[in-house]
């Protein structure tokens, strides 16, 4: 017991301790970052209001949340019945499992140009529609990985007594299996969630607009030719990760226990 409170207590501190050195951060000055040290040697909050200038913090903050809202719920869609699919169709399920784990293993930067491409012909560079889009698309394989062993635990049984009172393939799974598999559908969502709310290399490649660019952009603008606005990104970084620490917070039972019981067999 003592040894789990102390392996749990060392978790923590490694977790909030980058957190607390954001907020040492925020509150000091260029010169002060470069001199070292994990608190500031005097307090200057003006980098708070100056990251809010220097970016467009709330709108990339929303935009962030637009995205990865309408990503996560895209990749849903799309994962659930083809999780269904590679969990019950045999060899024609199990082919495409190992297709969709090899596209996702592949480096990102290899669609860039031809995403670029299919965006620009329908119009939708620049837009948090074609950001949500690509990002709901690239996460389906996580979210079918993690649905698979889900929709596996499901006894075969209950769908095959669906069918002889009449319902159909998509009946069935959407009247037996998905019930089923709700939990692990809501741990996977929180997943692809949290994965395009942090996505970078699709965000600053297909929008250049700061109307539709995410704040994982907007980070990365703090960075001048000669100097790095430390505070003011730190600030800005605090800005992006809180909401994000509330929700993973408040979500956290539903995020381990669907996990977990995927995990079981």
């Amino acid at each position: 017991m003592r040894a789990n409170r102390l392996v749990l207590g060392v978790s923590a501190v490694l977790a909030v301790v980058p957190v607390l050195f954001l907020v040492s951060l925020s509150l000091r000055g260029v010169d002060d970052i470069q001199h070292g040290g994990w608190l500031p040697a005097r307090v200057r909050w003006d980098n708070w209001p100056s990251a809010f200038d220097t970016v467009p913090l709330a709108r990339m903050l929303t935009n962030s949340w637009l995205i990865a809202l309408g990503a996560t719920v895209l990749t849903a869609l799309i994962a659930t019945p083809t999780a269904y699919f590679t969990a019950r169709a045999g060899r024609s399920g199990q082919r495409l499992y190992s297709v969709l784990l090899a596209a996702y293993c592949a480096p990102p930067v290899v669609a860039v140009l031809p995403l670029y491409f299919l965006l620009k012909s329908v119009g939708l560079t620049n837009s948090v529609v074609g950001l949500a889009l690509v990002n709901g698309l690239a996460n389906v394989p996580v979210a079918v990985w993690l649905l698979d062993g889900f929709v596996r635990r499901v006894p075969k049984d209950l769908e095959e007594a669906a069918w002889v009172d009449g319902a159909t393939t998509t009946g069935a799974m959407v009247r037996i299996v998905l019930p089923l598999v709700v939990p692990g559908l809501v741990a996977a969502s929180l997943v692809c969630f949290f994965l395009a709310y942090n996505e970078f290399l699709f965000a600053v490649s297909f929008s250049q607009s700061p109307a539709s660019q995410a704040l994982t952009v907007g980070l990365s603008l703090f960075q001048g030719d000669r100097t790095v606005q430390f505070g003011q990104q730190a600030a800005a970084s605090l800005v992006a990760i809180v909401p994000v620490y509330v929700l993973a917070v408040a979500a956290q039972r539903l995020l381990i226990g669907g996990l977990s019981q995927g995990a079981v067999k």
